[in-house]
């Protein structure tokens, strides 16, 4: 897509109509709704598929007016500009509740706790029974916190002043994980990561290295994209568990 896109964009450049910018914007729409697709959306009547990807195509825009092809390919340099303005339009709708917030950072400790007491990751069955909630209500707030995590990836919670990672796309646009705010923090989170779970650490490189949506990587393991939003809320959760256990 990207090899498709940069020659239009570079023919607008030279010759900026109407035509020659409507035609950067459709070859553009299949990385708009890419971004979208690897958020888990809130259940809000302003975060249609449509509100989003005008929104997206506003950023878009934004992005093409003010692009220098001597600092990088079109795709990455839109990429940031699309999912910036996603991002800030999902934040200013954002009514997930303080309680709930709260409950988030309560998982939090609640992995960490079970984590020592059973000397292995803990199944949802043991966080719910351990934070006396159902396993229904466990994955609904699993999946509202991948949400909030796509929101702001660096601050989870409220009441959580610690940086765990910041996720950039590569030059390409498909590689997630591309750096950290230092060394030793990109390192530090490498070393969690590794001591995932095979399935856990397959899921994260779905959707951060091979650049894949929710709906995608449900295909490839045969999983609801509500239950891979799930499975990426409680990755993230037990990843910030393990890095604040590690800051203190």
């Amino acid at each position: 897509m990207s090899r498709d896109l940069q020659p239009l964009v570079e023919q607008y450049l030279d010759d900026p109509t109407p035509s020659n910018r409507e035609a950067v914007v459709m070859a553009a729409l299949p990385l708009v709704r890419s971004i979208i697709g690897k958020i888990s959306v809130p259940d809000h009547l302003l975060a249609a598929h449509e509100d989003l990807e005008s929104v997206g195509i506003v950023g878009l825009l934004e992005a093409l007016d003010n692009y220098d092809p001597e600092q990088a390919q079109f795709a990455t340099h839109a990429y940031r500009r699309i999912r910036g303005n996603i991002i800030d339009y999902l934040r200013s709708i954002d009514v997930l509740s303080r309680e709930k917030r709260k409950k988030m950072g309560a998982v939090q400790e609640a992995l960490s706790s079970l984590r020592q007491m059973l000397g292995e990751e803990p199944s949802d069955e043991d966080v719910a029974d351990y934070m006396g909630m159902a396993v229904e209500e466990y994955h609904d707030l699993l999946r509202d916190a991948q949400c909030r995590f796509s929101l702001s990836l660096s601050r989870p919670s409220e009441d959580d002043d610690h940086t765990m990672l910041d996720v950039l796309p590569s030059d390409d646009g498909t590689e997630g994980f591309e750096q950290f705010e230092k060394a030793s923090t990109q390192k530090h989170l490498e070393d969690l990561i590794q001591t995932l779970p095979e399935r856990q650490q397959t899921i994260l490189g779905l959707y951060y290295t091979e650049d894949l949506t929710l709906q995608e990587i449900g295909e490839v393991l045969d999983l609801s994209a509500a239950r891979i939003s799930q499975l990426l809320g409680k990755i993230q959760l037990t990843l910030q568990s393990k890095f604040e256990e590690h800051a203190h």
